[in-house]
């Protein structure tokens, strides 16, 4: 497939960015208008995820060629590439746990393989995707393998593969935290809240491992302009991390809002109707332009997901599984 001369992004919301979910999508001309309809949309960046599983299926063997075509075509179409990092692969998951838990079980035992991965990547993608998240959501359970969330564990992790980024790419900009927005209290199996997880963090010495935070932030059933509060989760609950940030010195260092959106399923209880997902999604991107100086990108979940879930997820998207845009 020709790839075609890079295409300029024409944009009033420089903010703008989309997660694209390319992941499981094999068919090239389908990566290929994906990512065309989101230089159209006007956002000139995307989050996409690269799995550790599917890059290196087996240890020191890497298979580049799919994460190239989105590269390519991402080029192509004048967009910045942040990649997500993680997913455990087989030969470096436990062997006594049960089934599913494993793909986000990264023991301290395999630490070195993934920064082994993440030096490959880096170096591999030097000048060409130069911003990185190291894990997701690590303050929930499920994404931590279903062991008990550990800010200190998720440092341990960082230490490894944050200087392995570097080695690989000394330009590289490590997003970190990538935190989900949560009220889990400590002690909670489902997680911990982000608040509480961001503090811990900072304490075990976070600062010295991230150039950019990333968060996660939802508007759920509220507008965006509804005040933070800790024990609410909406859209500006950004703030409350932002605070954090400033109080233990890190106020030069920027945020990227890698998630982030309204849900219009007509079932599920934390969505909205669909004439107010799209108010809420224009005035929250509003918002952030003209409140948050610290915020770099304002990225939606989710721009298209290659098949239906048939649930609310679905109703996250821009774009159906057809490619039609729907009227957000």
């Amino acid at each position: 497939m020709v790839v075609g001369e890079p295409q300029p992004v024409q944009t009033g919301h420089p903010i703008l960015c989309v997660h694209t979910r390319l992941t499981d999508e094999v068919e090239e001309w389908k990566i290929q208008r994906s990512l065309r309809m989101v230089r159209e949309l006007g956002a000139d960046t995307i989050v996409e995820f690269i799995p550790w599983a599917y890059r290196e299926p087996a240890e020191g063997v890497y298979s580049w060629a799919h994460t190239d075509m989105v590269v390519e075509h991402a080029e192509a179409q004048g967009l910045t590439v942040i990649a997500r990092l993680g997913l455990v692969p087989q030969w470096a998951q436990p062997d006594d746990l049960e089934n599913g838990a494993s793909l986000n079980y990264l023991v301290s035992d395999h630490y070195d393989e993934f920064a082994t991965f993440v030096e490959a990547f880096t170096a591999r993608y030097r000048g060409r995707i130069d911003h990185i998240i190291i894990w997701n959501e690590p303050n929930l359970a499920f994404e931590w393998g279903y062991q008990p969330v550990d800010p200190q564990q998720y440092i341990d992790v960082l230490a490894h593969a944050v200087p392995a980024a570097r080695r690989g790419n000394p330009e590289v900009v490590v997003l970190a935290g990538a935190l989900a927005p949560t009220l889990e209290p400590p002690g909670s199996p489902a997680g911990l809240n982000d608040v509480l997880y961001l503090t811990d963090l900072y304490e075990a010495g976070f600062a010295d491992y991230y150039d950019v935070l990333a968060v996660h932030t939802y508007g759920f059933r509220f507008p965006p302009e509804e005040p933070p509060a800790p024990d609410v989760l909406n859209f500006r609950r950004v703030e409350l991390l932002r605070e954090i940030m400033v109080r233990y010195g890190d106020a030069d260092k920027p945020v990227i809002i890698t998630e982030s959106g309204w849900n219009d399923h007509p079932r599920w209880t934390k969505a909205v109707r669909p004439g107010q997902r799209i108010t809420y999604t224009i005035n929250g991107l509003e918002y952030a332009e003209e409140n948050w100086p610290w915020v770099e990108n304002l990225c939606i979940w989710a721009f298209r997901y290659p098949a239906p879930t048939y649930s609310w997820p679905d109703y996250f998207t821009l774009v159906t599984p057809e490619f039609t845009p729907k009227p957000i």
